[in-house]
């Protein structure tokens, strides 16, 4: 299998899997429906690295949970 075969065919396994994450599906409630209510931090920019990493465990915890 060439490289661009095997790329091709990882992506298309992303997309599949992806797929459902993005539609409610059934009457549900959508992946990104499920984020929002969470109510996600906010991050206004900057460069300090402790609030950029503070950010991202919190949001990890919120996919965590979804």
């Amino acid at each position: 299998m060439s490289q661009r075969e095997f790329r091709r065919l990882q992506l298309s396994r992303r997309r599949t899997r992806l797929a459902p994450a993005q539609e409610a599906g059934f009457g549900g409630v959508s992946m990104m429906e499920r984020f929002r209510r969470m109510t996600p931090p906010f991050i206004k920019g900057g460069s300090d690295p402790i609030l950029a990493e503070s950010w991202l465990r919190e949001t990890e915890k919120i996919f965590h949970a979804i």
